[in-house]
This record gives structure tokens, C-alpha cells and sequence, in this order.
């Protein structure tokens, strides 16, 4: 295996590239030595994008049946997809494809320490969320699932208005996600009118609370949580509804106290999600926000001693970038995690 500290990203997507960009910026303050990705297709639309992340200084990676129409485009190739894989220090994949590529390739590479995939390949390794379970990661598992936006939102609930004198302290938990239809980049999968989604999980409603509990799993917990999904015609944010049971009582100035306390919770006056969409658009790093919700705390209310209800707003991707960015440091050296995530910290915001 290489000596050099080689991040290598798969997928060139809505987390894929805008990882590319952090880890090419931030390069040298995080002692990363070389970036790679890979795309799978070569696509006349996408030309400005690949040229763009190379001359941040990424490297493109490509199947052997794709180099010569990546050629004709322009862009040099830099390894194949096995090349690449075994030279990678860390390797984020970034597709849809985490499961089956870890079946393929990952599970007999030895070269990397670490393999990261994204929300939807659930069991692909232990579930992780920044700020969450940090206490029970390590660089001995070698297979880390990033977990979805969503279900960022629901932990960081949990774990700032579920606990009680350090220890948790929910009776249950229930979430109505309400998920944009696409993002502002897509171009299909735009819904007319409101679409409701299914309960395909009969323990947790929707994969959002399952795989939350799995999180706090990790911590020995076994949480009651239950989530449903409906799709809304909007591109801004993923909005979130709880419903909290707690074991212990509060108050709602405690509730806000708590939220305003956690350096990963934005809080914000604004409940128009088009306002909190282009402060980040405005003000984030590649337009993110990267704390792990957003929570308008007009809409805050304790209707009795141990019941929290809310809305908040779902920083999309920009939760799931940062925990994959933490997760990558720590294969690099755990020792100075938290200070090369202090270069992130400006785009943590405390308040919107």
C-alpha cells in the first residue's frame, strides 16, 4: 500500500462532488496527499464539471470501457477503477451502488484502510452521524455507513432533547418526514402534487427511524422511533415534524436552551425554508449547510411536562458531507480529527 494519504471518492453526484471539492481544498490542512474519483459515464453535459475538479487538482478514474469517450471529451484518465481502488487510503463511495460495489471490489481490496457509503446502503457497515455516536467509531472498522440526511435530523433531535443529565431519557419518538421532490440539479423525478410515502418497515414506518435507532444501537440503546415519509413539489429542504415522549420534564425555554447549547443545531427565526435554502446557498461552503438540522424555534411547543412538538429543516447532504469528511480524517490520523475539522467549523452555523 502506497505511503501517501490518498482519498479516492465514487460518484460525482448531489454528495459525491462537492466531497471532491472539500477534499481538494482543504488538502493540504487535512495532510491529504492526493485526491481521485470516479465517474462511470462520460457525458458531454457534465465536461465543464469533470474539467473544473480536475483543475482543483482531483484525479479522474474510469472503467477500462470508458477511458477512450472520456478521451474524446477531453479529460485524461488518471488510473481504472481497480488502480485506483487499491492505491486509496479511504475510499467514500458516493452511489447508490455502495452494496453491490463492496460485494465486487471492496471486501477482497486490501490496499485501503477504510470504505464509506452513503444513507441508502444500509448494512454496509456500522451506522455513523457526526456528534452522535462518535465515542464507539473506530479505524478498526473498516466498513462505515454514512447514514441519510433524515435520519441526521432525527439523531440530533434525540440526542439534545432525549437525554437527561448525560443519560437518555425518550420514551418514544415519532417523525413525519416530508421530503423534497428532488434536488435543484435534477432534472426528472419532479412530483405534480404531494405524494405519500409507504411504511415498508412494519417495526419503524420508513427506513429514517430504523436507521436512527441502529445508530443509537451502537451506543446500547434501543429506542422507540417510528417515521413516516411523504414527498412534497418543492427542490429547497427535507422538512421534519417530532413528536417527542421523554421520561423526565422540561420546559419549552429548557427545549430552546438545549438546541441553542449544540454547536451542530442551527437555530433560526425564519420558518420560510426558501429564506433558510439561500442563506446557505449565500453563505455555506459549496452552498451547504453543514449542521445537522435546522430548527425555527417559533414553531417549539411543550403541551405538556414530558412532550416536545416541532418542526425543523433537514440540511441536506450538508449533514452527510460532514460526517463523511470526520469519518475520512479519522482513517487518516484520529489524533488530529477535531483539529482539522476546526477548518469546517465557520459553516457549522449556530444560527440562520
Amino acid at each position: 500500500m502506497t505511503t501517501k494519504n490518498i482519498v479516492h471518492v465514487v460518484g460525482t453526484g448531489t454528495i459525491g462532488e462537492p466531497l471532491i471539492g472539500f477534499f481538494s481544498d482543504f488538502k493540504d490542512k487535512w495532510g491529504i496527499d492526493e485526491v481521485t474519483f470516479h465517474k462511470r459515464t462520460p457525458a458531454p453535459n457534465d465536461r465543464p464539471m469533470v474539467n473544473h475538479l480536475i483543475q482543483r487538482g482531483a484525479k479522474l478514474v474510469a472503467d477500462d470501457e470508458s477511458r477512450d469517450e472520456f478521451a474524446r471529451l477531453g479529460h485524461r484518465v488518471a488510473f481504472t477503477t481497480e488502480e485506483a481502488l487499491e492505491r486509496a487510503t479511504v475510499v467514500v463511495d458516493c452511489t447508490p451502488a455502495g452494496l453491490d460495489n463492496k460485494a465486487k471490489y471492496y471486501e477482497r481490496i486490501k490496499g485501503p484502510k477504510g470504505f464509506l457509503a452513503q444513507g441508502s446502503e444500509f448494512g454496509f457497515g456500522k451506522p455513523y452521524a457526526r456528534g452522535i455516536n462518535e465515542e464507539v467509531q473506530s479505524v478498526d472498522d473498516r466498513f462505515v455507513q454514512i447514514v441519510s440526511c433524515n435520519t441526521h435530523n432525527i439523531s440530533v433531535l434525540i440526542k439534545t432533547l432525549g437525554t437527561s443529565d448525560g443519560k437518555m431519557s425518550l420514551a418514544a419518538g415519532r417523525f413525519v418526514c416530508m421530503r423534497r421532490a428532488n434536488d435543484v440539479s435534477d432534472t426528472k423525478s419532479y412530483i405534480a402534487a404531494p405524494e405519500a410515502g409507504k411504511h415498508d418497515d412494519p417495526d419503524f414506518g420508513t427506513h429514517h427511524a430504523r436507521d436512527a435507532y441502529h445508530v443509537f444501537q451502537t451506543l446500547g440503546e434501543k429506542l422507540d422511533l417510528f417515521s413516516s415519509a411523504i414527498k412534497l413539489p418543492t427542490q429547497y429542504m427535507h422538512t421534519l415534524w417530532f413528536d417527542l415522549d421523554l421520561k423526565h420534564d422540561t420546559t419549552l425555554e429548557e427545549v430552546k436552551a438545549a438546541l441553542r447549547n449544540n454547536p451542530r443545531v442551527a437555530c433560526t427565526n425564519k420558518r420560510a425554508v426558501n429564506q433558510i435554502f439561500s442563506f446557505g446557498r449565500d453563505h455555506g461552503y459549496f452552498g451547504r449547510i453543514l449542521s445537522q438540522t435546522v430548527v425555527p424555534v417559533s414553531t417549539l411547543a411543550v403541551p405538556s411536562a414530558r412532550k416536545i412538538v416541532g418542526f425543523c429543516y433537514t440540511p441536506q447532504d450538508g449533514n452527510s458531507l460532514l460526517s463523511s469528511i470526520a469519518a475520512t480524517l479519522r482513517y487518516l490520523d484520529a489524533t488530529k480529527l477535531e483539529e482539522r475539522l476546526d477548518a469546517l467549523r465557520p459553516y457549522i452555523f449556530r444560527e440562520i
